[in-house]
This record gives structure tokens, sequence and C-alpha cells, in this order.
């Protein structure tokens, strides 16, 4: 199957959305990776996930990405005598660790960290924002607020800290537990949250071993400022904008999602832009044309991947919002503005061969309106820096390890198809021209150019370009 658009489709699954069935209805209207959200999902229902996701693969014959998103730290207020407390802006409240039931003064904070963390000035933001303190003072033990905005608190709300950051680490103890039992199902992504700083993504990727990619969530105001440093030990980066609308002021969110998407771009690394994309759909059929719009700026942008969240895990209307997604997406990429945009977007290449050798990969291939680019890969680098170059022409990449297929599933642009090692040059072009024919991509008579590296089964060599004719002897061949 081959898709006619080069964005791709995160489609997270969960209550409405997690049957066999289901999963390849969602494959079959758009869907390209699929999100597992280890915040409501124990470890043998996402086993069970993670058998049907394969189960599909091994249906469709198309190489499907699984990305488990571990919850990160969940810091919540304690509980309240009467369940929920009523404020007034300017009246003082305190936070402290004492585990007695709330009142309209005071409330427990099961968090030292917090407590030894903030500062005067610091603000508190309770309920995804819907309360707002403003710290007076702290000494370890309690922090005493004013009360900024909101009227209302109430039992186990969540509590951020767009000022403050903590000493601790991204991964909580469930995290660890979680990552070691998604890593045995072979699962392809991991999503880390409530990164903070480039050394939350150290354990992680110490755990993983190579064995998953690590996506490092964007949505904290500290990972904002330090964002080149967590990119540089990143695989991904995912725009998670409805944290960020709650730390960062709402009007900013669309210029940081833009300046995240840029960056990742310049470095080649994939990045996904998620939350509220279509959230009128999971209880209408159709979105609003403000989600519409939202979903085109990410297209775009040039975003690799888009991502619905309870939109197609809890929805009434998962499959529709997937092909509605589609539907966006696929009308954006063929508008006559959109290679204009991506094409003043682009980076200059670094100066490595790999880089080189893309770059002149793209250039040949859209002076001479080739059919497709052709990467081998057996990591997937080679396939990164070519879809780094956002051709306007397709890129198969071509691999024999099919998890290097499933991870390049998320890459824009990019069709994976998981093919033998080729025994030479020439039964590297003929089966590039072959793969090309079969999947779609060209008919007899049509060029492509390919790239690899020589020797053949060298990681890391790409040295080479050859524009080769897809020949009539494919049909014949069949």
């Amino acid at each position: 199957m081959r898709r006619s658009r080069k964005v791709k489709i995160l489609a997270t699954i969960g209550p409405a959305s997690s049957s066999e069935e289901m999963l390849k209805k969602l494959f079959e209207a758009g869907a390209d990776v699929f999100r597992i959200n280890m915040s409501h999902t124990d470890h043998e229902l996402m086993r069970t996930l993670v058998g049907r996701i394969r189960a599909v693969e091994e249906t469709v014959g198309r190489p499907i990405g699984i990305l488990a998103d571990l919850q990160g730290p969940k810091l919540r207020v304690g509980k309240f005598a009467n369940g929920k407390e009523a404020l007034t802006q300017g009246q003082t409240f305190t936070l402290d660790d004492n585990p007695e039931p709330g009142t309209s003064t005071r409330v427990y904070l099961p968090h030292p960290e917090i407590l030894s963390s903030v500062e005067a000035g610091h603000r508190l933001l309770i309920d995804d924002g819907k309360l707002e303190l403003r710290a007076v003072s702290s000494n370890g033990k309690a922090i005493v607020c004013t009360v900024v905005a909101g009227t209302t608190i109430s039992d186990k709300k969540g509590v951020s800290l767009p000022d403050t950051e903590l000493p601790v680490g991204a991964l909580t103890e469930k995290d660890r537990r979680d990552l070691d039992a998604v890593l045995a199902t072979g699962v392809d992504w991991v999503a880390l949250s409530f990164v903070q700083r480039p050394e939350d993504l150290a354990e992680a990727r110490k755990i993983a071993r190579g064995r998953a990619l690590i996506m490092a969530k964007i949505e904290k105001p500290q990972a904002v400022a330090r964002l080149a440093e967590i990119i540089e030990l990143s695989d991904a980066l995912m725009v998670a904008r409805g944290d960020l609308g709650v730390e960062m002021p709402l009007e900013a969110v669309p210029g940081i999602q833009k300046q995240i998407t840029r960056a990742a771009r310049r470095a080649g690394k994939p990045v996904v832009v998620a939350t509220q994309m279509l959230e009128s759909m999971i209880t209408a059929p159709v979105p609003t044309r403000a989600e519409v719009s939202d979903v085109s700026i990410a297209v775009f942008e040039g975003a690799d991947a888009i991502m619905l969240s309870a939109e197609s895990a809890a929805g009434a209307y998962p499959v529709e919002a997937v092909a509605m997604m589609n539907r966006i997406a696929t009308k954006v990429e063929t508008d006559p503005t959109y290679a204009g945009i991506i094409n003043a977007q682009r980076s200059e290449p670094e100066a490595t061969g790999a880089d080189a050798i893309s770059l002149a990969a793209r250039e040949i291939a859209e002076t001479l309106r080739l059919s497709a680019i052709i990467t081998y890969t057996a990591s997937g680098t080679t396939g990164l820096r070519a879809a780094r170059e956002r051709p306007q022409v397709p890129i198969i990449a071509l691999s024999p390890i099919l998890n290097t297929a499933r991870r390049l599933s998320l890459l824009w642009g990019t069709h994976c198809v998981v093919s033998p090692d080729a025994s030479d040059l020439d039964d590297m072009v003929n089966r590039a021209c072959r793969i090309a024919f079969d999947e779609g991509f060209g008919k007899p008579g049509d060029r492509v150019i390919i790239t690899a590296g020589v020797p053949l089964r060298t990681p890391g060599s790409t040295n080479m370009l050859r524009i080769a004719y897809v020949g009539s002897d494919v049909q014949a061949s069949r």
C-alpha cells in the first residue's frame, strides 16, 4: 500500500480502537504509527496491543511503527476534608508537608522536591492552570502562596511549575518498569515525558541500549530553553502542546511549535506535532474549521508526523478522525504554495559525505524529474538524511532489517520496504528498480536515483549515487 502523502499520521490506541479489526481499519484510513499511552495501559494490555499491531502488520504487508509513551512524574496535591474548597482571589493558601486533609487555607503536597525547589515569585498552576498560585515564601516544608486566578481547588489535582526546575529525573519507578516491559516487546519508539534538561535523556538511553529510539516530549519551558542540547541527545521530538499551553502563555505556543519543528528539521531529527489537533472529533463526526487549519499549519511547517490522542483512543469516531487527518494532509501537500513553503525552510547540509550525497540526490531527482529517490539503509541514518532534504519526489527506504523499516515509518516522505541485502552493485540497482515498480513508484521507462554505500553492508558509508531506468523486464518478470 502506497500513501499519497508525505507527512505521517500517529494514532493513539485505546478503548475505542484496541481490537485487531479496528487497528486494521485505522491503518487503512491512514495511520502509519500507533501510540500506546502507558499512563492508561498495564503491561498485560500493552503486550496484547503490540501483538495485535504486529498481526495487522503481517496482514497488510507494510512495516508499522509502535510508540510507547511513558507517563513521567505526576505531581498532585493531596485530598481535602470536604473534597473541594472555594478560594478567593488575593487570599493566602499554603501547600505543605502535613498529610492531614486540606482546608480552605492549606493542602498537603506529597512532593518534597517541590517544597524544596519553589522560590518566592514562582507560579504554581493547579488543575491544568484553572487555579494559579504565586509563591510568597518557602522554607522547604511549606510554600505560602497568594491566589492569583481561579476559585476552586479539589482532591488530587495536578500541579505544574513553569518557573521551577525540579531536581528529579524524567523517569519514575513506574516508568522504569514500563520501559523494561515495552523494550521486551520490541516497540520501535519510546516517548519520554517531563524532560527538563538533556541529562533526563541519559538514563532512558542507557536502559534502552539501542533497542528502541528515544523521543523527547517538549512540554516544559525548561526544555524549550535548552532545546538545542535536548535535540542533540534525542532521536526525535514531540511538540506536546497540551502541557506547553498550561505552563506557558497560550499565545506563545504556536511560535514555540514552529521553533521546535524548524530546529528538529535542521538537525535531521523527526518531529511530531501533538495534542488536540481534531479534538472536537472525540464527540462529533467532523472537525471545526479552526482544527483543520491547525492540522494544515503543522503539515505546511514540514512536521514528520501529526498525532491523534483521545480522538482515536476514546472518541466516538476514531476511523473518521484518522481519515479526516489523512484528507487534510493530502490536500495541503497538493496546494500550489506547499512546495515553496517547504523549500524556504530547508537547511544547509552539514559537512559530511552522507549529507552531501543526500543533497545531490535531491537536486538531481528534482532537476531531472525522477520518479523516486531510493536509499539503502541498515541503521536508518541514510533514510534520515534523505528525509531531512524534504525532496519533492518520494523516498523509498530499503532495509534488510525489519526494525529499521518500522522506525522509519515515522519519517516524512519515506516509504519503507524490507528487502534482503543486495549481493553486488548490479543486484542492488536491479532490486531497487523492481521495488520501485512493485510499490507503484515507477513504470517501465521511468528513472530513479539510488544512494548506497560501497563496499556494500558497510554502516555509515553512503558514498554512491546511481541513476537507473525502471526496465520493461520488471513487468514481464512479475
